[in-house]
């Protein structure tokens, strides 16, 4: 069986991990399964896996799936969450000194332990408790102690310290500067982490994760919303069918976190504030199922199926005698539904205060999708293929995604994943007649323009867009820079690609739109006019892309993005003139953005001076 046949045939039974142990690996081809009708799909699964006493813990899996559970216990994903003195981490404690703005922040060892001594306008000593993530960069959390006896007790609680340190390419960087925020004047720690990252990177009952949902408009904020920023009509309902229950689960788990109340007979909106609030103030890491990301975190709480194996399984459905999940329409969701919204709980990121989402709209107001990394899941419940397509067709849910077999899905494996549903576009003449491109060329792979590559990834490179659409999506084209077929098409101008959409696909665009975007002149490159006038998010891709190509004529624009208000965007710049130039480029990112573009001018001096003058 291929790996994509492992997807199609995970979705459609949803017995996920705990059912794979009888897969095995061939190379036939794969078809998108339409799913059974819900009295045959519920039948012999968990009849309860979203409160604390559901969960069992991923040991339990580890006897009867072997295999999954080793794939697992070394992906990045179980290593989301880990505590420094039972792992091995990749960034160096050896006394070195980070320098940002006149403070400084010394990363050293005392007796084993690691510690961040930052001095600033306070001189503070941070003990690191637990490191997060470890694929592409290390975060690290951390407790103040005495700064005259660094081994004593902590004084506060644990909170997000301020440097990360990117295994990619081995430097320190500060913490926010991962993401679309603005610079910043000075080193200091970030928000406690039981308030702000505990539970999309570790283990946690599923029905902590939904008071808010539950609620709906107006609940109060906690660490545990994992509501996704959706349209009404791509939106899942949580429906109560028995308040009286919800009221005796949200009890039990109250006096679990120390904060016992009688709120029998409180109404579910005031019973959901209080245990909102209470989660808030007293969830914390001894409250957890389990640190990291563990089988349950996805497959849901699977107590029933251990005590039972050969006769209850698992599943990604949200399963209660209390609660239940349905569509828009009140009908029950697929099962690709369900996976994807298992997926979204985390994947759904929008987190930073950056306002601009793509299609032309804000993260406050109808957002629409993400601009970076970690927001897929959210963007493909946006697209159209999420009730028949679901991660796992693509994505390994048990270990790292094979870099190969990405690439694969970039090419003819991708596009009979596609044709498994949109059968019309089988063979060449029917392909070339849909994407009036040759039908062996990059222009006739479906990821290529219905999933680009314009966000800003890890490592500085582009990812692909999840939001599963067309470029000649009108809000695509008439809210965003650059348009997406100049992401390969490159050399062309703004009219020259919005004219040969409006021919071949029958298309009609606001010119008036247009002009507001990429100015009167509508002659002028899309890429150029991009880096000249585009939103951040919009100048970073333009980058990345300068930096692909190698376009030396670009350098001047490219340089210019050096002092971006967004830190994040000067480093792809600085990454795409170090692939423009074949050269290191060895300045102070930590300075402010004029200064870092004065640093990097004086360095390129004449090669800059020359390539402008062309």
């Amino acid at each position: 069986m291929s790996r994509m046949q492992k997807a199609a045939w995970l979705a459609g039974s949803a017995l996920g991990c705990l059912a794979l142990a009888n897969c095995h690996t061939g190379h036939s081809q794969s078809l998108l399964v339409s799913s059974p009708a819900p009295s045959q799909r519920h039948a012999g699964e968990v009849r309860s896996n979203i409160v604390r006493a559901d969960y069992a813990g991923s040991e339990a899996c580890a006897g009867c799936h072997e295999k999954q559970y080793a794939a697992w216990r070394d992906s990045p994903m179980h290593r989301m969450t880990r505590d420094l003195g039972r792992t091995q981490i990749s960034a160096p404690f050896s006394g070195n000194t980070f320098d940002f703005r006149g403070d400084s922040l010394r990363l050293e060892q005392i007796d084993g332990q690691r510690f961040m001594r930052l001095h600033g306008a306070t001189d503070t000593l941070f003990r690191v408790t637990k490191v997060i993530g470890g694929r592409y960069r290390e975060d690290f959390v951390g407790v103040e102690v005495d700064p005259e006896s660094p081994l004593s007790a902590a004084r506060d609680a644990e909170r997000i310290l301020p440097l990360s340190y990117l295994v990619f390419n081995g430097e320190w960087r500060y913490k926010g500067y991962s993401v679309m925020v603005r610079e910043r004047s000075a080193l200091e720690p970030g928000v406690i982490w039981k308030t702000g990252c505990i539970f999309c990177h570790n283990t946690a009952p599923a029905l902590s994760l939904l008071l808010d949902d539950l609620y709906g408009e107006r609940a109060h904020s906690y660490q545990g919303s994992v509501s996704v920023e959706l349209p009404d009509d791509k939106r899942p309902r949580y429906v109560v069918n028995d308040d009286p229950a919800l009221e005796r689960a949200l009890a039990t788990e109250l006096s679990y976190l120390g904060k016992s109340r009688d709120i029998a007979g409180y109404g579910r909106q005031r019973a959901l504030t209080v245990s909102i609030d209470g989660t808030r103030d007293a969830f914390d890491e001894q409250h957890l199922t389990e640190l990291g990301i563990g089988c349950e975190a996805c497959h849901g709480g699977a107590r029933e199926h251990v005590q039972n194996p050969g006769a209850v399984r698992p599943t990604f459905s949200l399963r209660s005698d209390f609660l239940r999940v349905t569509t828009k329409t009140g009908g029950e969701p697929s099962q690709a539904q369900d996976i994807n919204r298992t997926c979204a709980k985390c994947h759904t990121v929008l987190f930073s205060r950056y306002p601009y989402t793509w299609e032309g709209r804000t993260r406050r107001h109808d957002p629409g999708g993400s601009t970076i990394n970690s927001g897929e899941a959210r963007d493909f419940l946006l697209g159209h293929c999420n009730e028949k397509l679901s991660c796992v067709h693509c994505h390994d849910p048990h270990a790292e995604d094979a870099k190969s077999s990405l690439l694969a899905l970039e090419g003819a494996q991708g596009d009979a994943l596609c044709a498994s549903c949109h059968r019309e576009f089988r063979g060449a003449e029917a392909l070339r007649a849909h994407t009036h491109h040759a039908a062996d060329s990059a222009g006739s792979h479906c990821l290529n323009c219905h999933m680009p590559k314009k966000n800003l990834g890890l490592a500085y490179e582009l990812t692909r867009y999840h939001r599963i659409g067309s470029p000649t999506d009108r809000e695509r084209v008439e809210g965003d820079r650059p348009l997406e077929c100049a992401l390969c098409h490159t050399d062309k101008s703004v009219d020259q690609l919005t004219s040969t959409m409006e021919r071949l696909w029958h298309k009609r665009y606001d010119k008036g739109a247009l002009r507001r975007l990429y100015g009167q002149d509508l002659r002028v490159n899309a890429l150029e006019a991009t880096l000249r006038y585009g939103k951040p998010h919009e100048q970073g891709t333009a980058v990345a892309i300068a930096g692909r190509d190698r376009r030396r004529d670009w350098l001047p624009l490219v340089t210019l993005q050096l002092a971006n208000d967004y830190p994040l965007v000067r480093y792809f710049a600085r990454h795409a003139i170090e692939q423009i130039t074949a050269a290191p480029l060895p300045i102070d990112m930590n300075l402010a953005g004029a200064d870092v573009l004065k640093s990097a001018q004086a360095y390129l001096g004449d090669p800059l001076h020359r390539s402008s003058a062309r």
